[in-house]
């Protein structure tokens, strides 16, 4: 880190700014300016405008082939996000920030104290007359901001290109749907970030926090469903026992437990919630429960009371990895070179 203007000081309270925003405009410098942020917003920005593309083609096929139907009410905008190219097979927008927002988070987050460390920039840090939890707190507020702009440029870019595409603007539901996928996002990359900004206060090198961060999100991207998959074909209930609803049903919610402690499927499930109106459960229903059920899309407000658990989930989840990270930071010794 360079040197930083820490124009407030213990004795002049009122004058300048506070170094905490100091270390926070530093850090969105860093990064905004950084070769890994500019590579990574590329390949996101590219990958989810070549799929929302696709999608827009394929709906104006279908509306265009189907133009004596009437689509009010079918949600074509959020089809923008979730719909996958019937030409060119890409996947949807939510499944590239799925699998790319991890990385952005782990990119932002992988460095964050040990590279300051290993230059000796920290105990030059510490020198000036600044709480040392300014330092991490300003790490996670820098990165939470630049996330924040660029997952929130992307979904209005979305809603923009959707307006050109369709000539019509979106319902109020419609928005604030991708108003709340969008603050889920970030909520879900930022979990990743301080996953990675843990890794960085635990391991001195920066190559092994960033290792470890990537390890994790390949763990729960791709071996964990396969993990989920033996253990439920080795807890299924007996051929003799099949008869039975609740053993069937009993089995069936310890699967969906086990599936739930992933955040990519948290936030699957959130998204396609969200942005699926007419998804109105998220686990398994008897007959009874679906006998009388009017085959309708849910209100935004059942769809947000739907998918509370799964938010406030990632939401504990990226508060327990900062208040680690925070509480190793706060007890680590920190030396001069």
């Amino acid at each position: 880190m360079r040197n930083l203007n820490f124009r407030k000081t213990a004795s002049e309270p009122k004058r300048g700014i506070d170094p905490f925003w100091v270390i926070v405009q530093k850090e969105i410098g860093d990064h905004i300016t950084s070769w890994r942020y500019i590579i990574l917003l590329a390949i996101i920005a590219l990958t989810c405008l070549a799929s929302l593309y696709s999608a827009s083609q394929t709906i104006r096929d279908v509306v265009s082939e189907n133009s004596d139907k009437d689509f009010t009410g079918t949600f074509l905008f959020l089809k923008l996000f979730t719909i996958t190219g019937s030409e060119t097979a890409l996947p949807s927008f939510v499944t590239f920030v799925s699998f790319l927002g991890p990385l952005l988070g782990i990119a932002l987050g992988f460095d964050a104290i040990n590279s300051e460390r290993s230059k000796g920039t920290l105990s030059r840090m510490m020198s000036q007359p600044v709480p040392r939890d300014y330092i991490i707190n300003a790490k996670f507020v820098a990165a939470l901001t630049v996330i924040s702009i660029l997952f929130f440029a992307l979904g209005f870019l979305v809603m923009g290109m959707g307006i050109y595409i369709f000539g019509i603007p979106p319902t109020a539901e419609e928005f604030w749907r991708i108003i709340f996928f969008i603050v889920l996002s970030i909520v879900y990359v930022a979990f990743w970030l301080n996953l990675a900004i843990l890794f960085s206060v635990r391991f001195r090198q920066a190559a092994t926090s960033a290792l470890s961060g990537i390890a994790v999100w390949l763990f729960f991207s791709v071996f964990y469903n396969m993990l989920i998959g033996l253990i439920a074909n080795a807890t299924a209930p007996a051929k003799q026992a099949v008869q039975s609803v609740a053993a069937l049903m009993h089995h069936q919610s310890f699967i969906f437990f086990l599936t739930r402690l992933s955040p990519s499927q948290l936030f699957s499930d959130g998204t396609t919630t969200l942005l699926t109106p007419s998804v109105r459960s998220l686990g398994p229903l008897t007959m009874q429960q679906v006998v009388g059920a009017i085959p309708s899309p849910l209100p935004l407000g059942q769809s947000l009371l739907l998918v509370w658990p799964q938010v406030t989930s990632l939401i504990a989840a990226t508060a327990v990895c900062f208040g680690i990270s925070y509480l190793l930071f706060m007890r680590q010794e920190i030396r001069s070179r």
